[in-house]
Formats: structure tokens, C-alpha cells, sequence
């Protein structure tokens, strides 16, 4: 069934007023694509909304990440703005591929607002790190979770070299390496294979991904862990280097780069001190 022009121009006045700052009511209970879409929009918005409510209030620090949320969600969604204008006129095909783009912009956007609010905490010291001896295989299989999609979209694998027990915070070092492999996915070739090892020595356990890509730029080295610098990542919004990196160095550890090049890929490294709690 088409899509009805009514129906565009209603749902695109609403997103309009949403990027105004009023709050509306997308919920749609009918079948079809655009119900769909009606129904993830409001879903989004109420988690921004509800988080931002809740996170890290009266820290002085968090009007900045109240102000670079907005400033990061304007593109996204003034260019989600502009395909809805487009679908009203277009074909039945290319309203599901405008459709298609606008699920891919909100699910980026919800992972880019999930992470600054979690830089926030981690940030604002809001965090407490709770460390134990976990293996690295456990810790690899924890944060793979939020990738399969991706994973599966480009046909990769993560393979573990060397596994061994690693002092850290189970859940927050999780989410730090799933940053780095997310990172490493999006700079490697279809059917690759992202290649995890660790190691210690006396001072420290290490945990590193090594990608397939075309290396770093030795320009962009000292953007990697600013936020919203994404030169490495053209499609990214710089954040989820900088959020593993304030993560590592909450338990005290530091993160390499081995900027790699000449047909060798990128290699990050999670270094994580021996007896430091």
C-alpha cells in the first residue's frame, strides 16, 4: 500500500516541531512502514528525553552534554526531514529505501546518545567501577553482543588469539571494547576477520584489536579520542573511542596505537595496570 502524501506531511511537521523542542506524540497503532517508523521516532525521542531528565543532573558538566547532544542530532535529523519532503512524491520503491535510511540515521542516533550519556557518568566520576579476574574470552563474547547486526551485514568474524584473566570492571570494560571493535569493523573490508589478542607482563594485562583496514593517518592520530572528531570515521560521530578511552582510564590503564599503514591495519590496545584498584 502507497504511502499517503497526508500522512508524509503530518509526520514531517511533527518531526519539525520535535527538532523545535516541542513534545509530540508519534504513536501509531495501525499496520504498514510508515506506523512502523511513527512508533520508532516516539521511542526514540521519549529515551532522550527520559535520559536526559535523569542523568547526572546538577553536575556543572552537563550542560555541555545536553548542548552537544542537540548540536550532534541536527544533521541527522534535518536530513531525515528532508527524505520524508522527498518520500511524498516518490515511488513505491524508493519510499522504502528512504524509509530503510531513516531507521539506519535513528538507530545511529540512539547509539550516539546512549554513549555521551555514558561518557557523562563516567566522566562526572558517577561510575563505580566494581573490578574481578574475568577472561578475556568472557569479556569478548560480552561485548560482541551489540555488534551482530554488523557483524553479520559484512559477513566478519572476531577471532581470539590468547586468552587469559584480566582485573577490570566486567560490565564498563565490555562496553569500552565494544567501541574499539565496532571501530575496527567499520575501517575493515567485507569478509575479514578482526583479530583480538592479550597478553601481560609484570605491570600490565593488554587486550588488543587489530583491524584490516588501510591504517591511520598520522594527522588524524590526535583526533581519535576527541569527541565529535571523526576523520577516522567518516560515518561516525566521534564518540566511541573517546567513551572507551575515559572508561580504561577510570580503572587506570591507557590505551595504545599502533596507527599501522603500507597494507597493515590499525591495532588498539587496552592496557590495563596490574595492582591498581
Amino acid at each position: 500500500m502507497l504511502i499517503k502524501k497526508s500522512d508524509i506531511t503530518k509526520l514531517s511537521d511533527n518531526v519539525r516541531k520535535v527538532i523545535d523542542g516541542d513534545n509530540i506524540d508519534f504513536r501509531d497503532n495501525n499496520e504498514g512502514a510508515l506506523s512502523i517508523l511513527k512508533n520508532n521516532i516516539h521511542t526514540f525521542v521519549t529515551l532522550k528525553n527520559a535520559q536526559l531528565d535523569n542523568a547526572v543532573l546538577g553536575h556543572k558538566i552537563m550542560s555541555e552534554y545536553i548542548e552537544n547532544i542537540s548540536h550532534q542530532l541536527k544533521t541527522p535529523i534535518t536530513s531525515m526531514n528532508i527524505m520524508l519532503d522527498l518520500i511524498e512524491d516518490a515511488p513505491k520503491d524508493k519510499q522504502l529505501e528512504f524509509l530503510s535510511n531513516i531507521k539506519t540515521s535513528l538507530t545511529q542516533m540512539k547509539w550516539l546518545t546512549a554513549n555521551l550519556l555514558k561518557m557523562a557518568k563516567v566522566d562526572n566520576k558517577m561510575v563505580e567501577f566494581s573490578k574481578k579476574e574475568i577472561p578475556v574470552h568472557e569479556l569478548l563474547n560480552i561485548s560482541l553482543k551489540p555488534l551482530e547486526i554488523l557483524l553479520d551485514i559484512k559477513n566478519q568474524k572476531v577471532a581470539l588469539e590468547n586468552d587469559i584473566l584480566v582485573n577490570c570492571d566486567r560490565k564498563w570494560t565490555a562496553e569500552a571494547l565494544t567501541n574499539i571493535i565496532k571501530n575496527a569493523l567499520e575501517h575493515s573490508k567485507e569478509n575479514s576477520t578482526i583479530t583480538v589478542n592479550s597478553g601481560e607482563n609484570p605491570i600490565y594485562s593488554y587486550i588488543s584489536v587489530t583491524d584490516t583496514g588501510n591504517g591511520i593517518k598520522k594527522e588524524d592520530y590526535k583526533k581519535l579520542f576527541t569527541r565529535f572528531e571523526n576523520s577516522h570515521n567518516k560515518n561516525g560521530y566521534g564518540v566511541g573511542l573517546p567513551l572507551a578511552l575515559s572508561i580504561i582510564r577510570s580503572q587506570n590503564g591507557d590505551i595504545d596505537v599502533d596507527l599501522g599503514g603500507n597494507g597493515k591495519g590499525a591495532t588498539f590496545t587496552i592496557k590495563l595496570g596490574k595492582g591498581v584498584n
